[in-house]
């Protein structure tokens, strides 16, 4: 299965129909770049991006 990313909040799932963070069903497979946010108080990228939970998150989706 692809990996697919929440159109709500760029996060990218590899199971599941359902996002975990929001529970929105809409993910696409059309998606690139990724950022990998390993502790969101001390990252400077996530802040920026506004992420606030720890995961993997797409850069931009393409849909």
């Amino acid at each position: 299965m692809a990996e697919l990313a929440c159109r709500n909040d760029k996060l990218i799932i590899s199971q599941g129909s359902v996002c975990p963070l929001c529970g929105a069903s809409n993910l696409t497979t059309k998606w690139s770049g990724h950022v990998v946010v390993l502790n969101v108080e001390k990252s400077d990228i996530a802040r920026k991006l506004g992420i606030k939970v720890n995961g993997t998150y797409a850069l931009t989706i393409n849909d």
